[in-house]
């Protein structure tokens, strides 16, 4: 692909010198200790690889889709049944009427690292970007792990129902991988006793994981 001057730069947010002086002298090389995401254990555990870019970028990104059904698009284009290179297309015609919104911010950022991709994503480049990334996907260091040592991961806190048996986390700290993923408890369905019927069998599936009743 033909890469243009850079769009983001590492200061494109810092617009002070004190901002630029605690970013680079301080924070640039630091690890990533992230306590919340919604990373899937079993993917981890699994050293997943992605098919393709929508697989990464969208299946499951609710802030994504939220855009996508503000903007007018049809749900089969978001969570139907359409081709994933159709679902990524029109994506990729929403991302320009983000601009002021940290969705822009982060598509860009994403495809710049560690893609190396430096050209908007617009229904008019999606198709080579798409076609880049996917071949990209498909190399070692692209693995769910692969890309999780590229940023310099040192924790992750992936996000557990007290139900959960942590199988997947046990089964990454059994094989010896070198960055932590440690559960971190959420338990929202406990919280759900608006709908009882949900709630009541909720709390019959704790009672069995926990063993008390």
């Amino acid at each position: 692909m033909v890469q243009n001057e850079m769009l983001i730069t590492d200061d494109f947010l810092l617009s002070t010198n004190a901002a630029k002086n605690l970013y680079f002298d301080y924070a640039k090389e630091l690890p990533i200790i992230d306590y919340h995401n919604h990373l899937p254990p079993d993917e981890i555990a699994n050293d997943k690889k992605f098919a393709n870019l929508t697989e990464l970028w969208l299946k499951g990104d609710h802030y994504k889709w939220r855009c996508m059904r503000a903007l007018g698009v049809h749900e089969n284009l978001i969570t139907g049944s359409a081709s994933d290179e159709e679902k990524f297309a029109a994506w990729a015609s929403c991302l320009p009427q983000t601009i002021r919104n940290p969705l822009f911010h982060w598509s860009q950022m994403e495809l710049q690292n560690p893609f190396g991709i430096n050209d908007y994503l617009t229904k008019n480049s999606a198709s080579a970007i798409y076609t880049h990334c996917n071949q990209l996907l498909q190399q070692d260091r692209f693995s769910t792990k692969g890309l999780l040592r590229h940023f310099k991961v040192e924790m992750v806190g992936t996000t557990d129902d007290p139900c959960d048996d942590l199988k997947y986390l046990k089964q990454i700290k059994g094989d010896g991988f070198e960055i932590k993923v440690l559960p971190s408890f959420r338990p929202d369905r406990v919280f759900n006793i608006g709908d009882r019927n949900s709630f009541l069998s909720y709390i019959k599936k704790l009672e069995a994981a926990t063993s008390i009743t």
